[in-house]
């Protein structure tokens, strides 16, 4: 009896070779077997309709990389090496868009690649995603539009609201001016003798004119500042000077609120350049804004005296703390205002400091007069703030470099 089977291994490897292929045949995508250096083993029946190719055998001189995938191997190559399970790519073959999926089979160290086509609905979602983006980019260049045209708009308002407060400020400069100049001229009693009552009447008088010269005065710095039209009028003068002749026109507002105030000024501040209208000013918004909210019986202190204000520069070592330098002289002047009044909570001590802020709505004024001291003293090159705890009063203090050029 004759034995069917071959012995032949040539033979077996033929059959085995065969079966193989003939399966992958039957599988239902395209499918392309390579090496590494990406020779092509063997494609089925689909890769090769969907390549439009003649079948390939090993012996066939084409490249996975170059001929098909028309990618770069080492690229491919290290992605799976490490550790990628799979690498996608995009190819145009003669049957249109396809995507290529490429797997690595260690053992034999065989590159596997699936052909597929992109789905139609792919390429419309990729339409309709770039026409998505391209109607926002056209809404928010709409938008940019809308809000730089209400930012000019607004910036219009702005300088009509700045000129407006500058003219009208200069129109009650003068009659107020003259007032003034009347309630001096009375209670100095050029003009008769007056009675208690009447020297009271006028007093009051006076001191409420004196407000609104400050006022007015408040709106022409805070119009100057808005349009940038700010001139410090920077002359050596004695900051001793400057507040005592400040202090004594307080003087009598202080008691008639029955508020203590009290002047510390240390006897060796030195001479030097600032502008002694708008130093004194800063000091009036200080003293006025204690008088407000320190309640009768309270004191108010002021004090004045040289200080050495550490400010690192890019040369200055790190290691180095100029604090301790015990021949380090003083290199600016330290101002502060203490009251006894309520105190201002923690969260409000960087807000005061704005335009138009008052921490009690039930407060006269409004609220620019800590705005503008702090927007002048950093004209000066100085710094000015507050510190404070609700029930123990507050310290506004501010201080200006002696050497300012």
């Amino acid at each position: 009896m004759t034995n069917s089977l071959t012995t032949d291994p040539q033979a077996t490897g033929q059959q085995v070779f065969h079966l193989v292929a003939s399966l992958l045949d039957a599988f239902d995508r395209p499918l392309v077997v390579a090496d590494r250096a990406g020779r092509i083993l063997f494609t089925n029946l689909h890769a090769q309709d969907r390549l439009n190719s003649p079948k390939t055998t090993s012996r066939l001189e084409l490249n996975l990389f170059s001929d098909i995938l028309h990618t770069d191997r080492k690229g491919v190559v290290d992605q799976l090496e490490n550790g990628e399970q799979e690498v996608n790519l995009q190819i145009d073959s003669p049957a249109g868009k396809s995507r290529a999926r490429v797997r690595w089979l260690p053992e034999p160290d065989w590159l596997v690649v699936y052909v597929e086509p992109v789905p139609s609905q792919t390429l419309a979602n990729e339409a309709e995603m770039r026409q998505t983006v391209q109607e926002l980019m056209q809404e928010r260049e709409i938008t940019y539009r809308n809000l730089l045209a209400a930012y000019l708009r607004l910036q219009e308002v702005n300088r009509q609201k700045t000129v407006f407060l500058a003219s009208a400020a200069h129109e009650l400069k003068t009659p107020l001016a003259v007032m003034k100049g009347y309630y001096d001229l009375l209670l100095s009693g050029s003009l008769g003798k007056l009675t208690e009552r009447q020297r009271e009447m006028l007093q009051e008088s006076k001191e409420s004119c004196d407000r609104l010269v400050r006022l007015v005065s408040m709106f022409l710095n805070y119009s100057a500042l808005e349009s940038g039209k700010l001139m410090l009028q920077l002359r050596e003068n004695d900051l001793r000077d400057c507040i005592n002749d400040l202090t004594c026109r307080w003087q009598d507002a202080f008691q008639r609120a029955k508020v203590h105030l009290e002047i510390k000024v240390h006897p060796d501040l030195p001479s030097f350049k600032f502008d002694y209208q708008k130093v004194q000013q800063c000091v009036a918004n200080l003293l006025d804004n204690a008088l407000k909210h320190t309640p009768a019986e309270g004191c108010v202190t002021m004090i004045a005296e040289p200080h050495f204000w550490e400010r690192r520069v890019s040369e200055a070592s790190p290691s180095t703390d100029r604090r301790r330098d015990a021949g380090m002289r003083a290199n600016s002047v330290l101002v502060s205002v203490t009251d006894t009044g309520g105190g201002i909570a923690a969260e409000f001590h960087q807000e005061i400091f704005e335009e138009f802020v008052r921490v009690d709505p039930s407060s006269s004024g409004m609220g620019l007069g800590l705005a503008i001291t702090k927007r002048l003293i950093q004209a000066h090159r100085g710094k000015v703030w507050v510190d404070s705890v609700v029930g123990s009063g507050s310290s506004f203090s501010f201080l200006l470099p002696i050497n300012v050029e």
